[in-house]
């Protein structure tokens, strides 16, 4: 069964309160399709400036794309997450930051093929996905062959993709998804990030609840991509 998200005539439907009340930081926030008007224009019409294109899907708290906005100010940053009311709260955060190399949307990760245009973004940020545990929601995991085919879509050739879970059995499961597939390369797999590669730039940062994880004695999983775009 095809995710109706991954096709071009879907629409967003929804009744929300908080979709409303994300208007007022509409300088930097754009809700549903209102992004999809800038695929392939993010650099020229949105940031105004060339520079290197970023972007997180699924931001949550916003840890670190607050953080790493700050710590980057040349770069053009667009974070991507789905939940209403946690966009809300992260938005009255950002508001506060005294920068503008980033905007946020409030979408769904499957967009990111119509959200970008071929080639036009150089990274791809995946942190504490939501690992939809039960069985019976494993198919609701974002993670899969359609959205690795919309990710080599967007990247441009040897751009990179950084993930990081907390999860072991969804880590399983994206080694599984990773295994047969020949649009990236694994640069870098770990089962346990701060044993195995503590000197690697996922390691260089910690969000707010990966710390709690670290403290409970969990490991942190990761990968580097490469696209494979344009090697042959």
């Amino acid at each position: 069964m095809v995710d109706h998200s991954y096709l071009e005539n879907f629409k967003y439907k929804h009744r929300n309160p908080y979709h409303e009340k994300l208007e007022e930081f509409s300088e930097f926030v754009m809700r549903d399709e209102e992004a999809e008007v800038f695929q392939g224009k993010w650099n020229s019409d949105v940031f105004k400036r060339d520079s290197e294109l970023v972007v997180e899907v699924g931001s949550g708290y916003g840890h670190f794309m607050r953080d790493y906005c700050q710590d980057n100010p040349d770069i053009n940053f667009v974070g991507i997450d789905y939940r209403f009311k946690r966009s809300y709260e992260l938005c009255q955060k950002l508001k506060r930051l005294n920068i503008d190399n980033y905007r946020y949307l409030r979408a769904k990760g499957e967009r990111i093929g119509f959200l970008f245009d071929d080639s036009e973004v150089d990274t791809l940020l995946y942190f504490f996905p939501d690992p939809w545990p039960k069985k019976r929601h494993n198919k609701k995991r974002l993670f899969q062959a359609p959205f690795l085919e919309s990710a080599y879509k967007v990247l441009k050739p040897g751009g990179r993709m950084f993930i990081k879970t907390d999860h072991d059995i969804y880590y399983e499961w994206m080694c599984d998804v990773l295994k047969d597939q020949d649009k990236f390369t694994i640069k870098m797999q770990t089962a346990d990030m701060y044993v195995e590669q503590k000197d690697h730039f996922l390691a260089s940062f910690q969000t707010k609840f990966e710390k709690m994880f670290l403290k409970q004695g969990q490991n942190i999983n990761g990968f580097e991509l490469i696209s494979n775009k344009g090697v042959h």
